[in-house]
């Protein structure tokens, strides 16, 4: 096994190796097409090559040191967190240069970020509140590391960021103003314009934040406070914010995995990027008593279901639907005539919304072909 002695591998391990053992798991299993994977690692990185822009690949949705790992060995400068405990996780596996995306304001909270940031190398998190700075510095006081700061930028979302430029530049200054803090740049993502269907419609509505951001940065240029790093973009936007020339890297995150939502859009003009769903869960029929339809043991306990509903995509059922039916259920409704499920056998679904579901796992099960090849840790579930 890929992880260390202290990982259970689960009830699978016995089939590692074994030749067409990926249809067999005990389930519901997390399962990770490798070789699929590694083509969108490498992907990501010889766009972000070709544009000049870096990629600091979220990891909020992978949770995973062996993934990680491979994306900064395809060129990430480093990684994106949501939350302390998963920045905890990735600098306790040997990855420095972690952003900590969204602030970090309670005092037990803040002792650890203090704690990790004396102990990995340029970790940087964000603000967006002058109380927050001020609590920072208060906790660093005179003899602790600096820490490296990102003021975020709210562009629409209404969740965390600052509102207006002179509100920004005003939290800027503070920052640049306090010896504790390292200024580092400005962080602006819009999360909720990720999966707009169409190339068109989201340029219409990004358009707009792009102006924004543009405008802003011409500001701090002329004010003395132009950010080394410009953060954004997502799985969604990264085609047309390249070509927009304000970000300095990219924070995208599911491109990996490439979940339901994000096959489902229209890609741009770089479509041959190309990245392929590699992340499935696998159920077992436990009932196929009726004609048209079966029962697998994959319910709400095993899907994200905020995304949808998931996709059969292994065996081909063509027109085949799922539903949910329980904690531990899910109905699959197909047309016998173009295709059969027998008990007991083995469905692999497309995941509605990689994040959440991959959350619900302990292991990824890394198959190439119908071979399972390797288990990992889910290193931050919970985290």
């Amino acid at each position: 096994m890929t992880a260390s002695a202290t990982f259970d591998p689960g009830p699978n391990a016995g089939f590692v190796g074994v030749k067409g053992g990926r249809s067999g798991l005990n389930t519901p299993a997390l399962v990770l097409d490798v070789d699929a994977l590694d083509r969108n690692i490498a992907r990501m990185a010889r766009f972000a090559r070709t544009t000049g822009v870096n990629v600091r690949p979220h990891s909020k949705g992978s949770k995973s040191l062996a993934i990680v790992r491979r994306q900064i060995a395809a060129g990430a400068i480093g990684v994106c967190c949501t939350t302390i405990g998963e920045a905890e996780v990735m600098a306790a596996g040997g990855i420095a240069n972690i952003l900590i995306t969204s602030p970090i304001v309670s005092p037990p909270m803040v002792a650890r970020l203090l704690a990790l940031n004396e102990s990995s190398d340029g970790l940087i998190v964000v603000v967006d509140d002058v109380r927050n700075v001020d609590a920072l510095a208060g906790a660093i006081g005179g003899n602790g590391k600096p820490l490296g700061v990102l003021v975020e930028v709210d562009v629409g979302q209404g969740r965390t960021g600052v509102v207006g430029d002179d509100n920004v530049v005003a939290l800027i200054r503070r920052v640049v103003a306090t010896p504790q803090l390292t200024y580092r740049g400005i962080q602006a993502y819009y999360g909720h314009l990720q999966h707009v269907p169409t190339v068109a419609e989201r340029l219409k509505v990004t358009e707009p934040k792009i102006t924004q951001l543009r405008q802003l940065l011409g500001r701090l240029r002329d004010e003395g406070l132009a950010p080394e790093i410009c953060t954004g973009s997502g799985t969604g936007t990264f085609e047309t914010d390249a070509a927009a020339g304000i970000f300095t890297e990219f924070q995208a995150g599911s491109y990996p995995f490439m979940d339901r939502e994000y096959v489902e859009i229209e890609r741009g003009d770089a479509d041959d990027v190309g990245f392929e769903p590699a992340l499935f869960v696998q159920a077992t029929v436990v009932n196929a008593s009726r004609p048209g339809f079966v029962v697998v043991n994959a319910g709400y306990k095993s899907f994200a279901t905020e995304g949808g509903p998931p996709v059969v995509a292994r065996p081909d059922l063509p027109g085949a639907t799922y539903k949910l039916m329980g904690d531990e259920h899910g109905g699959v409704t197909f047309d016998p005539g173009k295709g059969q499920v027998a008990l007991g056998q083995t469905i692999e679904f497309l995941t509605p919304h990689c994040d959440p579901t991959i959350n619900l796992y302990d292991r990824y099960h890394c198959v190439r072909g119908d071979t399972l090849v390797d288990i990992w840790p889910v290193d931050g579930r919970g985290r």
